[in-house]
């Protein structure tokens, strides 16, 4: 019966190893999944900011069905000014097609961009902050949900970027150009 002729000292020793083995498997899986995690962020982070770039690529290039094809079927766009709402299929559809029609489009680069997601991860919502040539700074809000393993923008929101600096003048001239639109 040599199997019961372990000390107390020896089981000690064997129960620290299989405290120390069960730690170190724990640890592994742990790791193990933190890194599966993180790749799939980082594709997922690729195909959002692919989406996101070729949404603003397709703009600048009039290319109407590319770009309507980055939307969900039933997705919103909402522009600068107040009334500025539009929703797929209808009214957003007819805005571009008004927009592209001579070829020309709109340019917007994207200088920094910030993406989070669902604990699902099938919901990214993002800011980003895009330049145009021709109007300046502003920032882009949206959401994209993840639709047969492609990702689609349900909502984008452009907003003019104004410094605090000059929010004074800007706010004057906007509060007027909204009275006088009362008046009309």
């Amino acid at each position: 019966m040599w199997l019961l002729e372990f000390t107390t000292e020896d089981m000690t020793v064997v129960t620290i190893k299989y405290i120390q083995f069960i730690l170190c498997s724990v640890i592994l899986i742990l790791m193990t999944q933190a890194s599966v995690f993180g790749k799939q962020q980082s594709h997922d982070d690729q195909q959002v900011n692919q989406v996101l770039d070729s949404l603003h690529d397709a703009a600048s290039k009039a290319q109407k069905q590319r770009y309507l094809a980055l939307f969900t079927h039933d997705g919103v766009f909402m522009g600068t000014d107040d009334w500025e709402r539009w929703s797929r299929p209808v009214e957003f559809d007819a805005y571009v097609d008004k927009g592209f029609k001579d070829g020309e489009g709109w340019t917007y680069h994207p200088e920094e961009r910030h993406i989070n997601y669902s604990n699902d991860g099938n919901t990214a919502w993002f800011d980003e902050i895009t330049v145009s040539p021709k109007w300046g700074r502003f920032r882009g809000t949206g959401v994209l949900i993840r639709q047969a393993d492609e990702w689609k923008i349900a909502h984008y929101a452009l907003s003019f970027l104004v410094p605090n600096e000059a929010w004074s003048q800007v706010s004057a001239i906007s509060t007027k150009a909204f009275e006088d639109r009362k008046e009309k």
